[in-house]
């Protein structure tokens, strides 16, 4: 494969300004951050002023900031986002990833200023139509649902003339992104307001029409994380440009880690968008970071893609207890523990754990007062050694310069042609010619703690006599001249003019998300009747979905031929209603209705 040919883009997730920039040393090329309102991460907000800090950092490596204001709005949130998206603008951003086609509906009618638009996953990007539909209108890209074949995302991006953005890694929403309201229905809090409660993480039982337990207390709605590393080439082949890593909660290690991690693959099979070198002794390894087991999902085979036993994470198997007391244990076979590494084991059919605090002669102690009993199987879930390597390690990323010397006349050009130059004034002759050309050399090749390193430096001709200070002033002051030309330089992309087209469906329902005036219209200038705003707006979940799935538990228990009805039931004794579209394989989950 000829990765010249290609150009594409590593996208990561920062929950703040420290992991934004972290993510950048690691070797992003654009960075996903939430706003102080309208993130679907309620909890992951910033303010304008740490962006625009962000976006300068970027900026000097090419990298690009994209803002998520990606939740349904009212009337008034959308006045309110409309300012946003001006503040935003102005400082810089290059991209805002949206939802809500109320503020579509603004861009096409000019009264936004010319932000690049990202269709967000939350717009149920699961078909090519629809897709095509989001193309046409011209958005500039558009995010896909996860759970796409590669089949169908080569259907896409083939059929396509936006940019097409996939998720490589992280969580999983267990619902088509979107089209999930169980957590509204459970407690009022909205995932397309930014605050799901994730009751896809919580246990349920499964029984039948007659009242029959078939699954007991079992998170039966809680999948794996997604890994596609093995599947990045074929993804690049397709035509997909942009790849993202899930996580604007995780913490600045797990930024770190899967960053380098997907840096380091993308880099064999294509170019990166962005410019720098990543220099770091780091060696990433995702299982270290946080996962609940991977799955590559339906990417190319139906995976088991769901963790019944746990959604936290379990780790790495480390062997069985072999003998134990209170607060101590040997295992079966040796394994190299270390103070603070986190152990986890399954009591009572739930995960639970404890920290070592302590080791002598493979006899491992613990910071709780319990007995682990014998031949039970232990994980490792915290590797404090790996953790502490990635908190302590230093990772920079710096602009590679040629430096040149010629006749009075010293130039720095980095990697994408900017260009610094000082004119040299003085005439006086060196006592050693030699010894000042290697001074020169030597002093100008000190970038240090700048965001650039030299890799070549030539001189020609005569060299005067410089002290040791004037040429470090000289390099000091080409070095932020360099700096400052990066950014004068940057070019912020424009958002093309937006249009109206034909919807992909006649009426448009709850499915919609329609949740303001502004996107009724949109729906209406397309030519699609509304027939109901949102669910948020309505309150009504009288035979509606509260979440369509990929997930089937009838499959994935090995039901599928079985006529039984089936129900799920939380812990608190809501009962639900399952129903099964065999024909595209996905379930859905309703209201329970009794009699229905």
């Amino acid at each position: 494969m000829d990765k010249e040919k290609y150009k594409t883009e590593l996208l990561a997730p920062a929950k703040d300004l420290k992991t934004g920039i972290f993510a950048i040393k690691s070797g992003a090329d654009a960075i996903y951050i939430g706003a102080s309102e309208f993130g679907a991460r309620h909890s992951a907000g910033n303010s304008v002023e740490d962006i625009k800090k962000l976006v300068e950092y970027a900026h000097l490596f090419n990298v690009k900031v994209h803002v998520t204001i990606n939740t349904i709005l009212t009337d008034e949130e959308l006045k309110k986002a409309k300012i946003l998206i001006e503040e935003l603008y102005k400082i810089g951003v290059d991209a805002i990833i949206i939802q809500d086609m109320g503020i579509t509906n603004l861009a096409i009618k000019g009264k936004l200023p010319p932000i690049v638009l990202h269709a967000s996953t939350q717009c149920n990007n699961r078909e090519k139509e629809k897709v095509k539909f989001l193309d046409k209108i011209g958005f500039s890209r558009v995010i896909l649902a996860r759970e796409l074949s590669k089949e169908k995302i080569k259907e896409i991006c083939e059929d396509s003339n936006c940019e097409i953005e996939t998720f490589i890694h992280g969580a999983l929403c267990v619902s088509y992104s979107g089209q999930c309201y169980l957590s509204y229905y459970n407690g009022g809090r909205s995932a397309n307001r930014g605050e799901c409660a994730q009751p896809c993480r919580k246990k349920y039982s499964l029984t039948d029409e007659q009242g029959n337990i078939l699954v007991k207390d079992k998170y039966l709605l809680s999948m794996k994380d997604f890994n596609a590393s093995k599947h990045l080439k074929d993804l690049v082949d397709m035509g997909v440009k942009s790849f993202k890593i899930e996580g604007r909660l995780k913490d600045e290690n797990y930024v770190k880690n899967v960053v380098l991690f997907y840096r380091k693959e993308l880099d064999k099979i294509s170019k990166k968008t962005s410019s720098g070198k990543i220099f770091t002794e780091i060696i990433p390894d995702t299982r270290k970071s946080f996962n609940r087991d991977f799955t590559s999902y339906f990417l190319e085979k139906r995976e088991d893609c769901y963790n019944f036993d746990t959604p936290k994470m379990r780790g790495e198997k480390i062997g069985k207890v072999k003998i134990s007391g209170e607060g101590w244990f040997v295992l079966d076979k040796n394994f190299n523990l270390n103070p603070q590494d986190g152990i986890c084991y399954f009591k009572d059919n739930d995960l639970t754990g404890c920290l070592i605090n302590k080791s002598v002669n493979n006899k491992f102690y613990i910071n709780k007062k319990i007995v682990i009993p014998k031949n039970t199987t232990l994980y490792r879930n915290i590797d404090s050694m790996f953790e502490k390597q990635l908190s302590n390690a230093k990772i920079e990323r710096k602009i590679k310069i040629n430096i040149e010397y010629q006749n009075g006349l010293i130039r720095f050009k980095d990697e994408d042609n900017n260009i610094a130059e000082y004119k040299i004034t003085e005439q006086e002759k060196p006592n050693n010619e030699q010894k000042m050309r290697e001074t020169l050399i030597k002093q100008l090749s000190k970038t240090g703690d700048s965001i650039f390193y030299a890799e070549e430096i030539k001189t020609e001709g005569v060299i005067p006599f410089l002290p040791v200070s004037k040429i470090n002033e000289i390099r000091r002051n080409l070095l932020e001249k360099l700096k400052t030309e990066r950014i004068k330089n940057y070019k912020t992309e424009v958002q093309k003019p937006l249009k109206y087209e034909k919807y992909i469906k006649q009426k448009s329902d709850y499915h919609e998300n329609i949740h303001n005036k502004e996107a009724a219209e949109f729906y209406e200038k397309c030519g699609s009747t509304i027939t109901e705003y949102s669910i948020e707006s309505q309150n009504n979940f009288n035979e509606k979905e509260l979440m369509r799935t990929k997930h089937c538990i009838k499959y994935a228990l090995n039901m599928c031929k079985s006529p039984k009805k089936l129900y799920l039931t939380d812990e608190k004794g809501k009962k639900y209603k399952l129903e099964f579209d065999c024909q595209n394989c996905e379930m859905v989950i309703k209201q329970n209705i009794a009699g229905k």
